[in-house]
This record gives C-alpha cells, structure tokens and sequence, in this order.
C-alpha cells in the first residue's frame, strides 16, 4: 500500500488492566512507533487473584490523561500534529472500554480528528506489523488470556475465523493452573519460571478434541485436571513438573491445531507466500513460541511474532490498526459505541458461533 503523506495516530487502549497510550506514524516504509506508555495495575489486582472490573475503570479515569499526556511528550508532538485518534471500542471490560473510547471521542471533537473505533483482536492482529515488513494475508493464531483463535487474515478489518476455543483461553489456562499451584497473579508468567527445569513427562494431562476435526481448541478439562494434581503438588520438583507438564501440553494443543489450520489456509491461499503470525498475551511464552517457530518450519510457513513489549495489551498496535483503517478512509462516527463483545468475524460468530450469544452479544 502506497501512501502519499504520513499518518501520525494516537492510540488509546483500556480493555482491560492497562491503561495505554501511544503514538504511531505510518508510512510507505511502514510503522515507527514514537512512544508506547503503559500503565499496569497489576499491584492494585494482586488482592484479589484477578481483575476486578470496578477498580479497572476507577484506575483507568484516574490515569488516563496523564498517560495521553506522556504518550505526546515522549513522541515529540501534540495533539496538532495528529492525523486521527484511534481507542479500543470493544471487546473488553465495558467499563474501562469506555473511558479510553469516550477520552478519544473527545480528543476528536475538540480537535476536529477523525476517529477510529478499533477491535481490541484487530490490534493484536497487526501487533507484529509494528516492527516487522509482514504482508496480508497471513495465519494467525491469537492467543491470549481471554481469546484463542485462528484466523485467516486477508486484509484491513477482513479477517475469517477458522477455529476458536469453545470454552477457555489458553491464557486462563495458564492463569488457573499457576493459580492453583498457589503463584501470584498474574499467575501465566509466574507458571512459565516455575515450569523451567522440569519432567513435562512425569504428569500425564488430558489431550482435548484428539480426533476431531476443524480447528477449535479446548483448554477446560485440562485445566481441571491439572488444578487436581496441584492440590498434591506441595514439593518443589513436584510443583516445577507439574507446570513444565502443563505448559507442555497447552503448547502442544495451540501447535496441533495450529497445524490443521495450515493445511486449511494453504488449500485456499495456493501458490501464495505462506506466513504465520502469533500473537496476544500467551505469544510471549517461550515454549509456545519454539513449538509453534518449529511447526512452521516444518510446514514451510514463516514466523513472525511481535517483540514481547507488544504482545500484552498495549496502544501502539491500536494506533497502528487505527491507522492502517484511516489510509483507507475507515473511520468512525462520534456515536461510536463500546463493546463487551465485538467478534473479528462477525458472520462466523453469528452463523457458527462457539458459545451461545448473551445480552453483550456474541463472543469474540
């Protein structure tokens, strides 16, 4: 994609526990990140074992124009040298999705900025884009506490969904296991150091949908199995070889998939460069990574993941999706709304969907 001047972009991402700001320019030569500030509240979560929606949005207005603030500094600009504002509309904790939407809306308005309302997910989908020369179409697997997909990425906002789980993330698999070996949230990471060193072979887990066929993942039963075992698991080396089994086997079922889906993009992308991209949270775990690294290989896929700074949730890939929307005149009106749930694929969502859709409508 040719561009005839570039695009300077505010992005403002408040989904969930961070409260992020950054600015984004775009070019023919493709992304520079100017700034990327985050602020975590992890400290303020750490009582409770997990996020606590009230307190999220309560931290997030508290800070929220300071870290706007910081995000400009850092960059060298102000709010006159933007081309547009990207925030997160959705999907999310609606609370916090609101203040971060309704802080761009009023950047916008103020300033007469274009507004781009952005999917949380199409920001992980062009997170590795931030740093590296990834043309559409690509696979990818999204993988991240509260979403686990694959996705066929054809374009700008075009994304077909070719599996998901049809119960829990691969990242809150994560989170209950470490949880219940007793680790401090987030308990993901903390499960990762444990498990270094350890027999991933001394606990036999469970291997979910062995056998059927598509591309969806299911991470509950093992969940359940390995919070079981960790109730026996008081020794350190039976703890380290508990988690070293349960990172193996979510590795293995985000890679098993991960292969079927393969065979289905190279059917339908024939002839074409075959590239995977990982990413979200759970993209940050090295053994996730090698897994999947060597099953492209293997498959003759290219790998690129973002740098671990822009795997968690952060605002520079939403003001990078935010910009990408605005060369092509995708932007948004001032009624704008937010969205607990907001599929990337919302037609699979409504005609296959995975879960039964709520009153927030149908999961992403």
């Amino acid at each position: 994609m040719t561009r005839s001047k570039p695009l300077t972009v505010l992005g403002i991402e408040t989904s969930c526990d961070e409260t992020a700001a950054a600015v984004v320019r775009l070019t023919g030569g493709g992304a520079s990140v100017l700034s990327n500030i985050i602020y975590s509240q992890i400290a303020e979560h750490a009582p409770y074992g997990g996020v606590v929606p009230e307190i999220a949005a309560r931290s997030h207005v508290e800070r929220i124009d300071g870290i706007v603030a910081r995000a400009l500094s850092d960059a060298g600009l102000t709010v006159a040298d933007l081309n547009g504002v990207a925030a997160t509309a959705g999907p999310g904790l609606v609370g916090g999705v609101m203040v971060g939407l309704s802080f761009g809306k009023a950047i916008a308005l103020a300033r007469g900025l274009p507004l781009i309302a952005v999917n949380h997910l199409e920001g992980h989908a062009v997170s590795a884009r931030l740093t590296a020369d990834i043309a559409y179409p690509f696979l990818l697997l999204l993988v991240s506490g509260g979403h686990c997909q694959l996705l066929d990425v054809a374009g700008v906002g075009a994304c077909t969904r070719l599996g998901s789980t049809i119960d829990d993330a691969a990242g809150e698999a994560f989170d209950k296991i470490g949880g219940a070996l007793g680790l401090p949230y987030p308990a993901g990471p903390a499960l990762e150091r444990l498990a270094q060193g350890g027999d991933a072979s001394r606990y036999p887990l469970p291997r979910a949908l062995v056998g059927r066929e598509g591309c969806d993942f299911s991470f509950s039963g093992l969940k359940t199995a390995a919070a079981r075992l960790a109730i026996g698991a008081t020794d350190p080396v039976d703890r380290r070889d508990l988690a070293a089994a349960a990172q193996l086997a979510i590795a293995r079922q985000l890679t098993e998939r991960t292969g079927r889906a393969m065979s289905l993009y190279a059917q339908t992308h024939e002839g074409r460069e075959r590239r995977l991209v990982v990413a979200g949270g759970v993209a940050a775990n090295s053994a996730v990574r090698a897994s999947l690294h060597a099953l492209a290989a293997e498959r003759g896929f290219s790998f690129d993941a973002p740098p671990l700074a822009f795997c968690t949730d952060n605002a520079a890939m939403i003001a990078l999706a935010g910009a990408e929307r605005l060369a092509l005149g995708m932007i948004d009106g001032l009624d704008a709304v937010a969205r607990p749930r907001w599929p990337l694929d919302e037609k699979a969502a409504r005609l296959a969907p995975t879960h039964k859709a709520g009153r927030k409508g149908a999961k992403a």
